[in-house]
């Protein structure tokens, strides 16, 4: 018998962003498979944190691992409706600085954010569809950046791997529908451990955007949880940028 609550995997899900949104996802009412590359003990703790949860360690640059994730999250509860691929990598080099943009940043660059999702979504689309099958469609959500819209990003390789992710998204949106609704998140500045130090974009939020300032992961998860919600959208690149890109 299929677990009677509906199934999340989050990747990427032990810190920041993730956490936020397998948080939010829980409190809505799914059962959730936690995933990171390291942290087990995080994993673990936010998973008795959460109750209706369970984690998986793999390494998404690893294409077994990525097999193993899928095919384990879906043994945990024996279902899947719902995958929030937020996994990513990024790496800050100057735009100016082509030489150190060298092809193994290009190659790992695309592996862990184009490469890697679309191999979850693949490997996810049989428990994906049978989910759908007993009620509305199911459903998939890419983390990605304002970079992959915007000229901008922490290196060019970075921003040409997220625009990727965008168009990848939209095709997925045409040729999975109607079973499988497939949108993107796309988060400009978020504050975490991680940008805290990173006061030009901060000032820059600040000034310019008309929200007047970064995103929480918190904001970040809402807008997950609103294209989770939805019944219909399908294909939408959701900005998330607290509007600066209209300045």
């Amino acid at each position: 018998m299929s677990h009677p609550s509906p199934v999340a995997l989050v990747t990427g899900s032990t810190s920041g962003i993730g956490a936020a949104i397998a948080r939010r996802l829980a409190r809505d009412g799914y059962s959730v498979v936690l995933h990171s590359r390291r942290s087990a003990d995080t994993g673990q703790a936010l998973a008795a944190e959460l109750g209706s949860a369970v984690y998986i360690q793999a390494d998404l640059a690893v294409d077994a691992d990525r097999v193993r994730l899928v095919r384990e999250a879906v043994a945990a509860w024996g279902r899947l409706d719902v995958l929030v691929n937020n996994a990513g990598i990024s790496r800050v080099i100057a735009h100016g600085d082509l030489a150190a943009a060298t092809p193994d940043v290009w190659h790992e660059m695309h592996e862990v954010n184009v490469v890697a999702p679309f191999r979850l979504v693949a490997e996810a689309q049989a428990a994906l569809l049978a989910s759908a099958a007993t009620g509305k469609p199911a459903c998939v959500v890419n983390v990605s950046s304002h970079a992959g819209v915007r000229p901008k990003g922490a290196s060019i390789p970075y921003a040409a791997a997220k625009a990727a992710l965008n168009h990848v998204t939209r095709l997925l949106a045409v040729s999975l529908a109607p079973g499988i609704r497939v949108n993107a998140v796309a988060p400009g500045l978020v504050d975490t451990p991680l940008t805290q130090d990173w006061r030009q974009a901060q000032q820059l939020w600040k000034e310019r955007s008309p929200m007047r300032r970064a995103a929480s992961p918190d904001d970040i998860a809402q807008a997950v949880a609103l294209l989770v919600q939805s019944d219909y959208l399908t294909g939408e690149i959701l900005l998330s940028d607290g509007g600066l890109n209209l300045t």
